[in-house]
């Protein structure tokens, strides 16, 4: 509750006075052909996405930069655009980085320093990270051993869970000081998995908390659920990928309503947010591409609920609803769902 009131304070500060601009970070894990589909974009579909970023002027910049204006709460930039990488596998050193370089982008990579240490699966070398990190590549905490860490395990209690992943968080920014001498205190959960609680903790731990979800990101984005778009599998084609770049953060003013964490299926959502840009009878949400039901509360908080359980894998609600000022731009909000017994 301190938190959440904290947050409050400084949201009504920076009063959303940039609502009709945002920045985009978009997020991979395999550039490959040959790699499982879900989480591989090919060297051609990554090649087209930074023609096209380089064709249309966006400001390809480094994630520190986009980080440091939200801590800040200065205005983000609408064709600034962030690009990262999920558990540093091999093929970001061997195909995705001579791409990278031809076109002069920066990029972040994210990786769990004891899979790298365990060479668990078709990860990059020490050696190769070192090369990148010499080369200008921000490397960050993944975590260390890339367990799932929003709830606790079974059979584990809330103190074990909390001592278990306090330890790896920690632990994995300790191995990457060592090794690279870094030491940013951000975290890309493992799987986008993120729970309130898991939140507070990043909170207390002076960390910043990135997921999986969905979204732009503008001041007033919540700092421990920093959303980025997913840009392989079905997302790498340009008729999914051009769209992104035309969205906006959607301006939430109270997430306490938003914990990914349910006992319920189907999950029940509640918002709050700042309606200036945009006419709330033109907000929507969708879970899997299908319309949900969406209840006003009052002028600014709304619920919304799928009608039969979720049964994928990754499992979110996307609400968006177009902006006024800007024609052809589109509100976005990612909420994901973890669910427990």
């Amino acid at each position: 509750m301190q938190k959440l009131c904290l947050w409050l304070v400084w949201l009504a500060a920076v009063g959303f006075s940039t609502l009709s601009e945002a920045a985009i970070i978009l997020q991979y894990h395999h550039v490959s052909s040959t790699t499982p589909k879900t989480t591989s974009v090919t060297p051609a579909e990554f090649r087209q996405q930074l023609q096209h970023l380089k064709d249309q002027n966006f400001k390809v910049v480094s994630l520190e930069r986009i980080i440091q204006q939200l801590q800040r709460g200065e205005a983000t930039v609408d064709n600034e655009v962030a690009i990262t990488f999920d558990d540093g596998f091999a093929n970001v050193f061997t195909t995705a980085r001579p791409i990278l370089k031809e076109f002069g982008y920066p990029y972040t990579m994210f990786l769990g320093p004891a899979l790298i240490d365990r060479r668990e699966g078709p990860v990059l070398s020490w050696e190769q990270i070192q090369t990148m990190h010499d080369e200008g590549v921000i490397i960050a905490n993944h975590s260390s051993y890339h367990h799932r860490l929003a709830v606790p395990n079974k059979g584990e209690s809330k103190k074990q869970w909390r001592a278990r992943v306090k330890a790896d968080i920690l632990l994995a920014e300790q191995q990457l000081e060592q090794k690279l001498g870094v030491k940013r205190k951000w975290l890309a959960y493992p799987y986008g998995d993120f729970s309130a609680e898991l939140e507070d903790l990043v909170t207390e731990l002076g960390f910043i908390g990135i997921g999986q979800q969905s979204g732009a990101v503008c001041p007033g984005v919540s700092m421990t659920r920093i959303p980025r778009y997913p840009s392989s599998s079905q997302f790498a084609a340009l008729q999914h990928f051009v769209p992104k770049l035309k969205t906006l953060a959607l301006p939430v003013t109270d997430y306490s309503g938003a914990d990914p964490v349910s006992k319920q299926n189907p999950p029940t959502l509640k918002l709050s947010v700042k309606v200036q840009d945009f006419k709330a009878t033109q907000l929507n949400c969708f879970f899997n591409g299908q319309p949900i039901e969406l209840t006003w509360l009052n002028a600014q908080s709304f619920t919304a609920k799928a009608k039969a359980p979720l049964k994928l894998n990754h499992n979110r609600y996307n609400c968006t609803a177009p902006s006024l000022k800007k024609p052809g731009y589109f509100y976005w909000f990612s909420q994901p769902w973890v669910f427990i017994e």
